[in-house]
């Protein structure tokens, strides 16, 4: 495919970038000077953000990844972090990140990660709850969270388990070792690797083709995907959607015009199907 990429800015923020070009929009996180940690303003950015996606019905794809070419993120950013989470410029003390991770899953269209360097501790799990993870060959994975008395006891040790298995899960997290972008994809970590340079481009490939499928077949096996491990949450989101789907055939609005013309309901006219 040979198109050129010009991005437009939805929302100017302090620590993101939140861009937009034909269907396709793409978080940044904007802090290459520590490798592109987060802190807590960063990730009110980022749910901002996300909530927009959500809500616009012009973004079929979100991108998520991070300034540079060095890293797309090394999880919080310890210089705030503080006595029960990190303290963010109001002094309140916050885990955040979790409710960002829970926007992912809950999020109806594709998230694609597109991991340009380092994706340690919280930026490894920031990749993994994404539906796909495109990664550049310098791509570095590790979990963190030991060496800096820390864990992640949701996405990133249950969900992480799913995609590498319970043993290589173990090993990530007991050792701390990193793992380089080939090594990520033979274990089942990620997608795709390519180079630096082919990364982006790449990465809205593959957003093309999403965006040419049917919306509401990617969001319901997303759901149905997400469905056993969100336990009765992710029920509920495959559940409402089943309800979203049910509310546009002509035999849920016969149930809503018998009760506004105030008359029984003629169902018998649908057809049953096997």
């Amino acid at each position: 495919m040979n198109f050129t990429i010009n991005w437009h800015i939805i929302k100017k923020y302090k620590d993101i970038s939140f861009l937009f070009w034909k269907g396709i929009s793409k978080i940044e996180i904007n802090r290459p000077w520590c490798l592109n940690a987060f802190r807590v303003e960063t990730v009110q950015e980022m749910i901002d953000a996300i909530n927009i996606c959500y809500e616009r019905n012009d973004i079929d794809v979100l991108i998520i990844t991070g300034n540079g070419k060095q890293s797309f993120c090394s999880g919080g950013d310890q210089t705030t972090r503080s006595l029960g989470g990190y303290i963010g410029e109001d002094g309140k003390t916050r885990m955040n990140i979790l409710d960002f991770y829970k926007k992912i899953r809950e999020m109806p269209k594709a998230v694609i990660a597109m991991v340009n360097g380092f994706a340690v501790g919280g930026g490894n799990v920031l990749h993994v709850v994404c539906d796909l993870t495109i990664a550049s060959d310098n791509a570095i994975f590790s979990q963190t969270g030991p060496k800096v008395g820390s864990f992640d006891g949701g996405f990133g040790s249950s969900y992480l388990a799913r995609h590498i298995g319970q043993k290589k899960a173990r090993e990530m997290w007991f050792l701390c070792k990193k793992y380089t972008a080939k090594e990520a994809f033979d274990m089942g970590l990620i997608n795709k690797v390519v180079s630096q340079k082919d990364l982006e481009k790449k990465t809205i490939e593959w957003c093309k083709i999403i965006q040419k499928k049917s919306p509401m077949a990617i969001r319901m096996i997303k759901r149905c995907l997400n469905a056993e491990l969100d336990g009765q949450h992710g029920l509920m989101q495959l559940a409402g959607d089943a309800t979203l789907m049910f509310y546009l055939m002509k035999e849920s609005e016969e149930g809503k015009k018998a009760f506004l013309e105030k008359r029984e309901p003629n169902f018998k006219k649908f057809q049953k199907f096997l």
